[in-house]
């Protein structure tokens, strides 16, 4: 009875794929990373790295594709974002993956986004560097603030208590993009922050009421071990939103010592001013002076000019 294998030999076209396997066999066996690992190994015999050929084969066309790397999205590799090596495992070998710089750095970025929350920040803020900030920063006051901020960072997550910072000054300055820079700051200490914008999320707070999540917002506000609150004083200012929300949160983050920053366009008198106004029209000024001894307690006010506006610089 014929063999197969001698079945297949007489099979049509079999002398062309023959003719295309040995070719294909020449490559791979004399490719450089290849012939490398087989001199680095003198024991496996030929008869073996024949026997290997597809983990050779498999090996040399990742590692070429890991040369002319199209970026993480379009790798072509078997294991996207991996580049394979072969290893030598007993009496064979075999084929074990490794990230690559790319996916290595791309899973850094989502650790570090993962410490970062946020509510109605933009994306571009949320992308915010030091560097960038340096490079695009002339005025003296600028310089301060940045100064400032940095030296926040370094301190934050040390056995030393950090008073937060009070960043105020005109719009466009640059404020909110300074919280983006401390916030990925923060997240490459491995540092929680919550950065929000205020005056949405305080509008967003009294839905909550009805949803359920209220409790839950408020927890995450009082406990989050940086917390960032942008534009404060730009929020339409009632009784319940002083006294149930910013009072709460302050008194809590006072109490645990836990670091609140913040932006402004008000100085502190006039973030008083505007935190002492009542519903009923009248002044509250006992309770506006209340929160403002929190913040003041906690925090180091920090002014921010400059002629130009910040947004248009990029």
């Amino acid at each position: 009875m014929e063999s197969i294998k001698e079945s297949v030999k007489q099979m049509p076209g079999f002398d062309k794929f023959q003719e295309k396997f040995e070719s294909m066999k020449q490559q791979v066996l004399t490719d450089p990373k290849v012939m490398r690992f087989l001199r680095e190994n003198p024991d496996i015999s030929d008869a073996h790295a024949a026997k290997l050929l597809s983990s050779f084969y498999t090996f040399k066309n990742e590692q070429q594709a890991c040369s002319n790397c199209p970026g993480l999205e379009k790798c072509p590799n078997l294991m996207q974002g991996y580049r394979s090596e072969l290893t030598r495992v007993r009496q064979t070998v075999e084929l074990r993956y490794k990230p690559c710089e790319l996916k290595v750095h791309d899973e850094q970025k989502k650790s570090m986004a993962s410490l970062i929350k946020s509510y109605f920040i933009p994306k571009e803020i949320l992308g915010a560097t030091f560097d960038r900030l340096y490079t695009h920063t002339v005025d003296d006051t600028r310089r301060n603030a940045i100064s400032k901020a940095y030296e926040f960072v370094q301190m934050a997550g040390t056995n030393q208590q950090v008073k937060g910072i009070y960043f105020y000054g005109k719009f466009g300055v640059g404020k909110t993009y300074l919280l983006g820079a401390i916030a990925n700051g923060l997240a490459e200490k491995g540092i929680h922050s919550l950065m929000v914008h205020t005056p949405e999320f305080l509008r967003e707070m009294k839905q909550s009421l009805s949803d359920g999540s209220f409790d839950t917002k408020m927890e995450l506000l009082k406990t989050v071990p940086v917390l960032m609150l942008d534009d404060i004083g730009a929020e339409n200012m009632t009784n319940w939103v002083r006294d149930e929300i910013i009072g709460v949160i302050l008194q809590y983050r006072m109490m645990e010592r836990l670091p609140t920053l913040y932006t402004s366009n008000c100085d502190f008198d006039m973030l008083q001013q505007h935190l002492s106004y009542s519903q009923k029209g009248g002044l509250d000024e006992v309770k506006a002076l209340r929160i403002m001894e929190r913040i003041k307690h906690l925090s180091t006010p920090v002014f921010m000019g400059g002629n130009k506006n910040f947004r248009e610089e990029f």
